[in-house]
């Protein structure tokens, strides 16, 4: 792999999005600068035409994680001197995020390969449907968010690896990991915050 200057864009993204994740497990609100910053540069690198990935869905997610950190970001913030709590949703509105993303996921997949040059463009559209409802869910602080990243993470690894961004495959190697790791200091975390009188 050549070092060049979109090589050098993918490091420092894979860097800024390694600390969100740590920062995000700690549920500390300095995350979210790091995972902005890191997605920004994700875009660049998804939709130049140097760099040759032409994963179109993939720009519009990093472009939507953008978005949605400076969201969390000012979630978080309004909470400045109380923990926001761990929530944990319904049967319901599981059905509803997953019966959502199987109507829109396979819908944008077509739509990508129909109209643009992207490469994997159903896989593709499903890990970025997928990360939409995860990331807002990631927001509002939804326990099951990390169960979704599990598997979306998973498949970005396959994804990745397919278009020679080894970086950001690695990034997902790290991601699934860390998912896991996340997860369970969420739950260990959430089970604190319940027995403390």
């Amino acid at each position: 792999m050549a070092f060049d200057l979109y090589t050098g864009i993918e490091l420092v993204s894979v860097l800024f999005s390694v600390f969100f994740l740590v920062l995000l497990m700690r549920q500390s609100i300095w995350c979210w600068p790091f995972g902005i910053v890191g997605s920004a540069l994700g875009v660049v690198l998804f939709v130049s035409p140097e760099a040759a990935v032409n994963l179109y869905s993939e720009a519009i997610l990093y472009s939507y994680y953008v978005w949605i950190g400076i969201y969390g970001w000012i979630r978080w913030s309004s909470k400045s001197n109380e923990k926001i709590a761990i929530v944990f949703w319904s049967s319901k509105a599981h059905i509803i995020a997953i019966g959502l993303g199987l109507i829109l996921a396979p819908a944008l997949g077509y739509f990508m390969n129909t109209y643009t040059e992207s490469n994997s463009p159903y896989i593709d559209a499903f890990t970025t449907v997928f990360s939409f409802i995860a990331s807002y869910m990631q927001a509002r602080k939804v326990m099951s968010s990390w169960h979704f990243w599990i598997v979306i993470n998973a498949v970005s690894i396959g994804l990745y690896y397919s278009r020679d961004i080894y970086l950001y495959t690695g990034l997902m190697v790290v991601y699934f990991a860390l998912s896991i790791v996340g997860l369970i200091q969420w739950k260990k975390d959430n089970s604190e915050e319940v027995t403390q009188p």
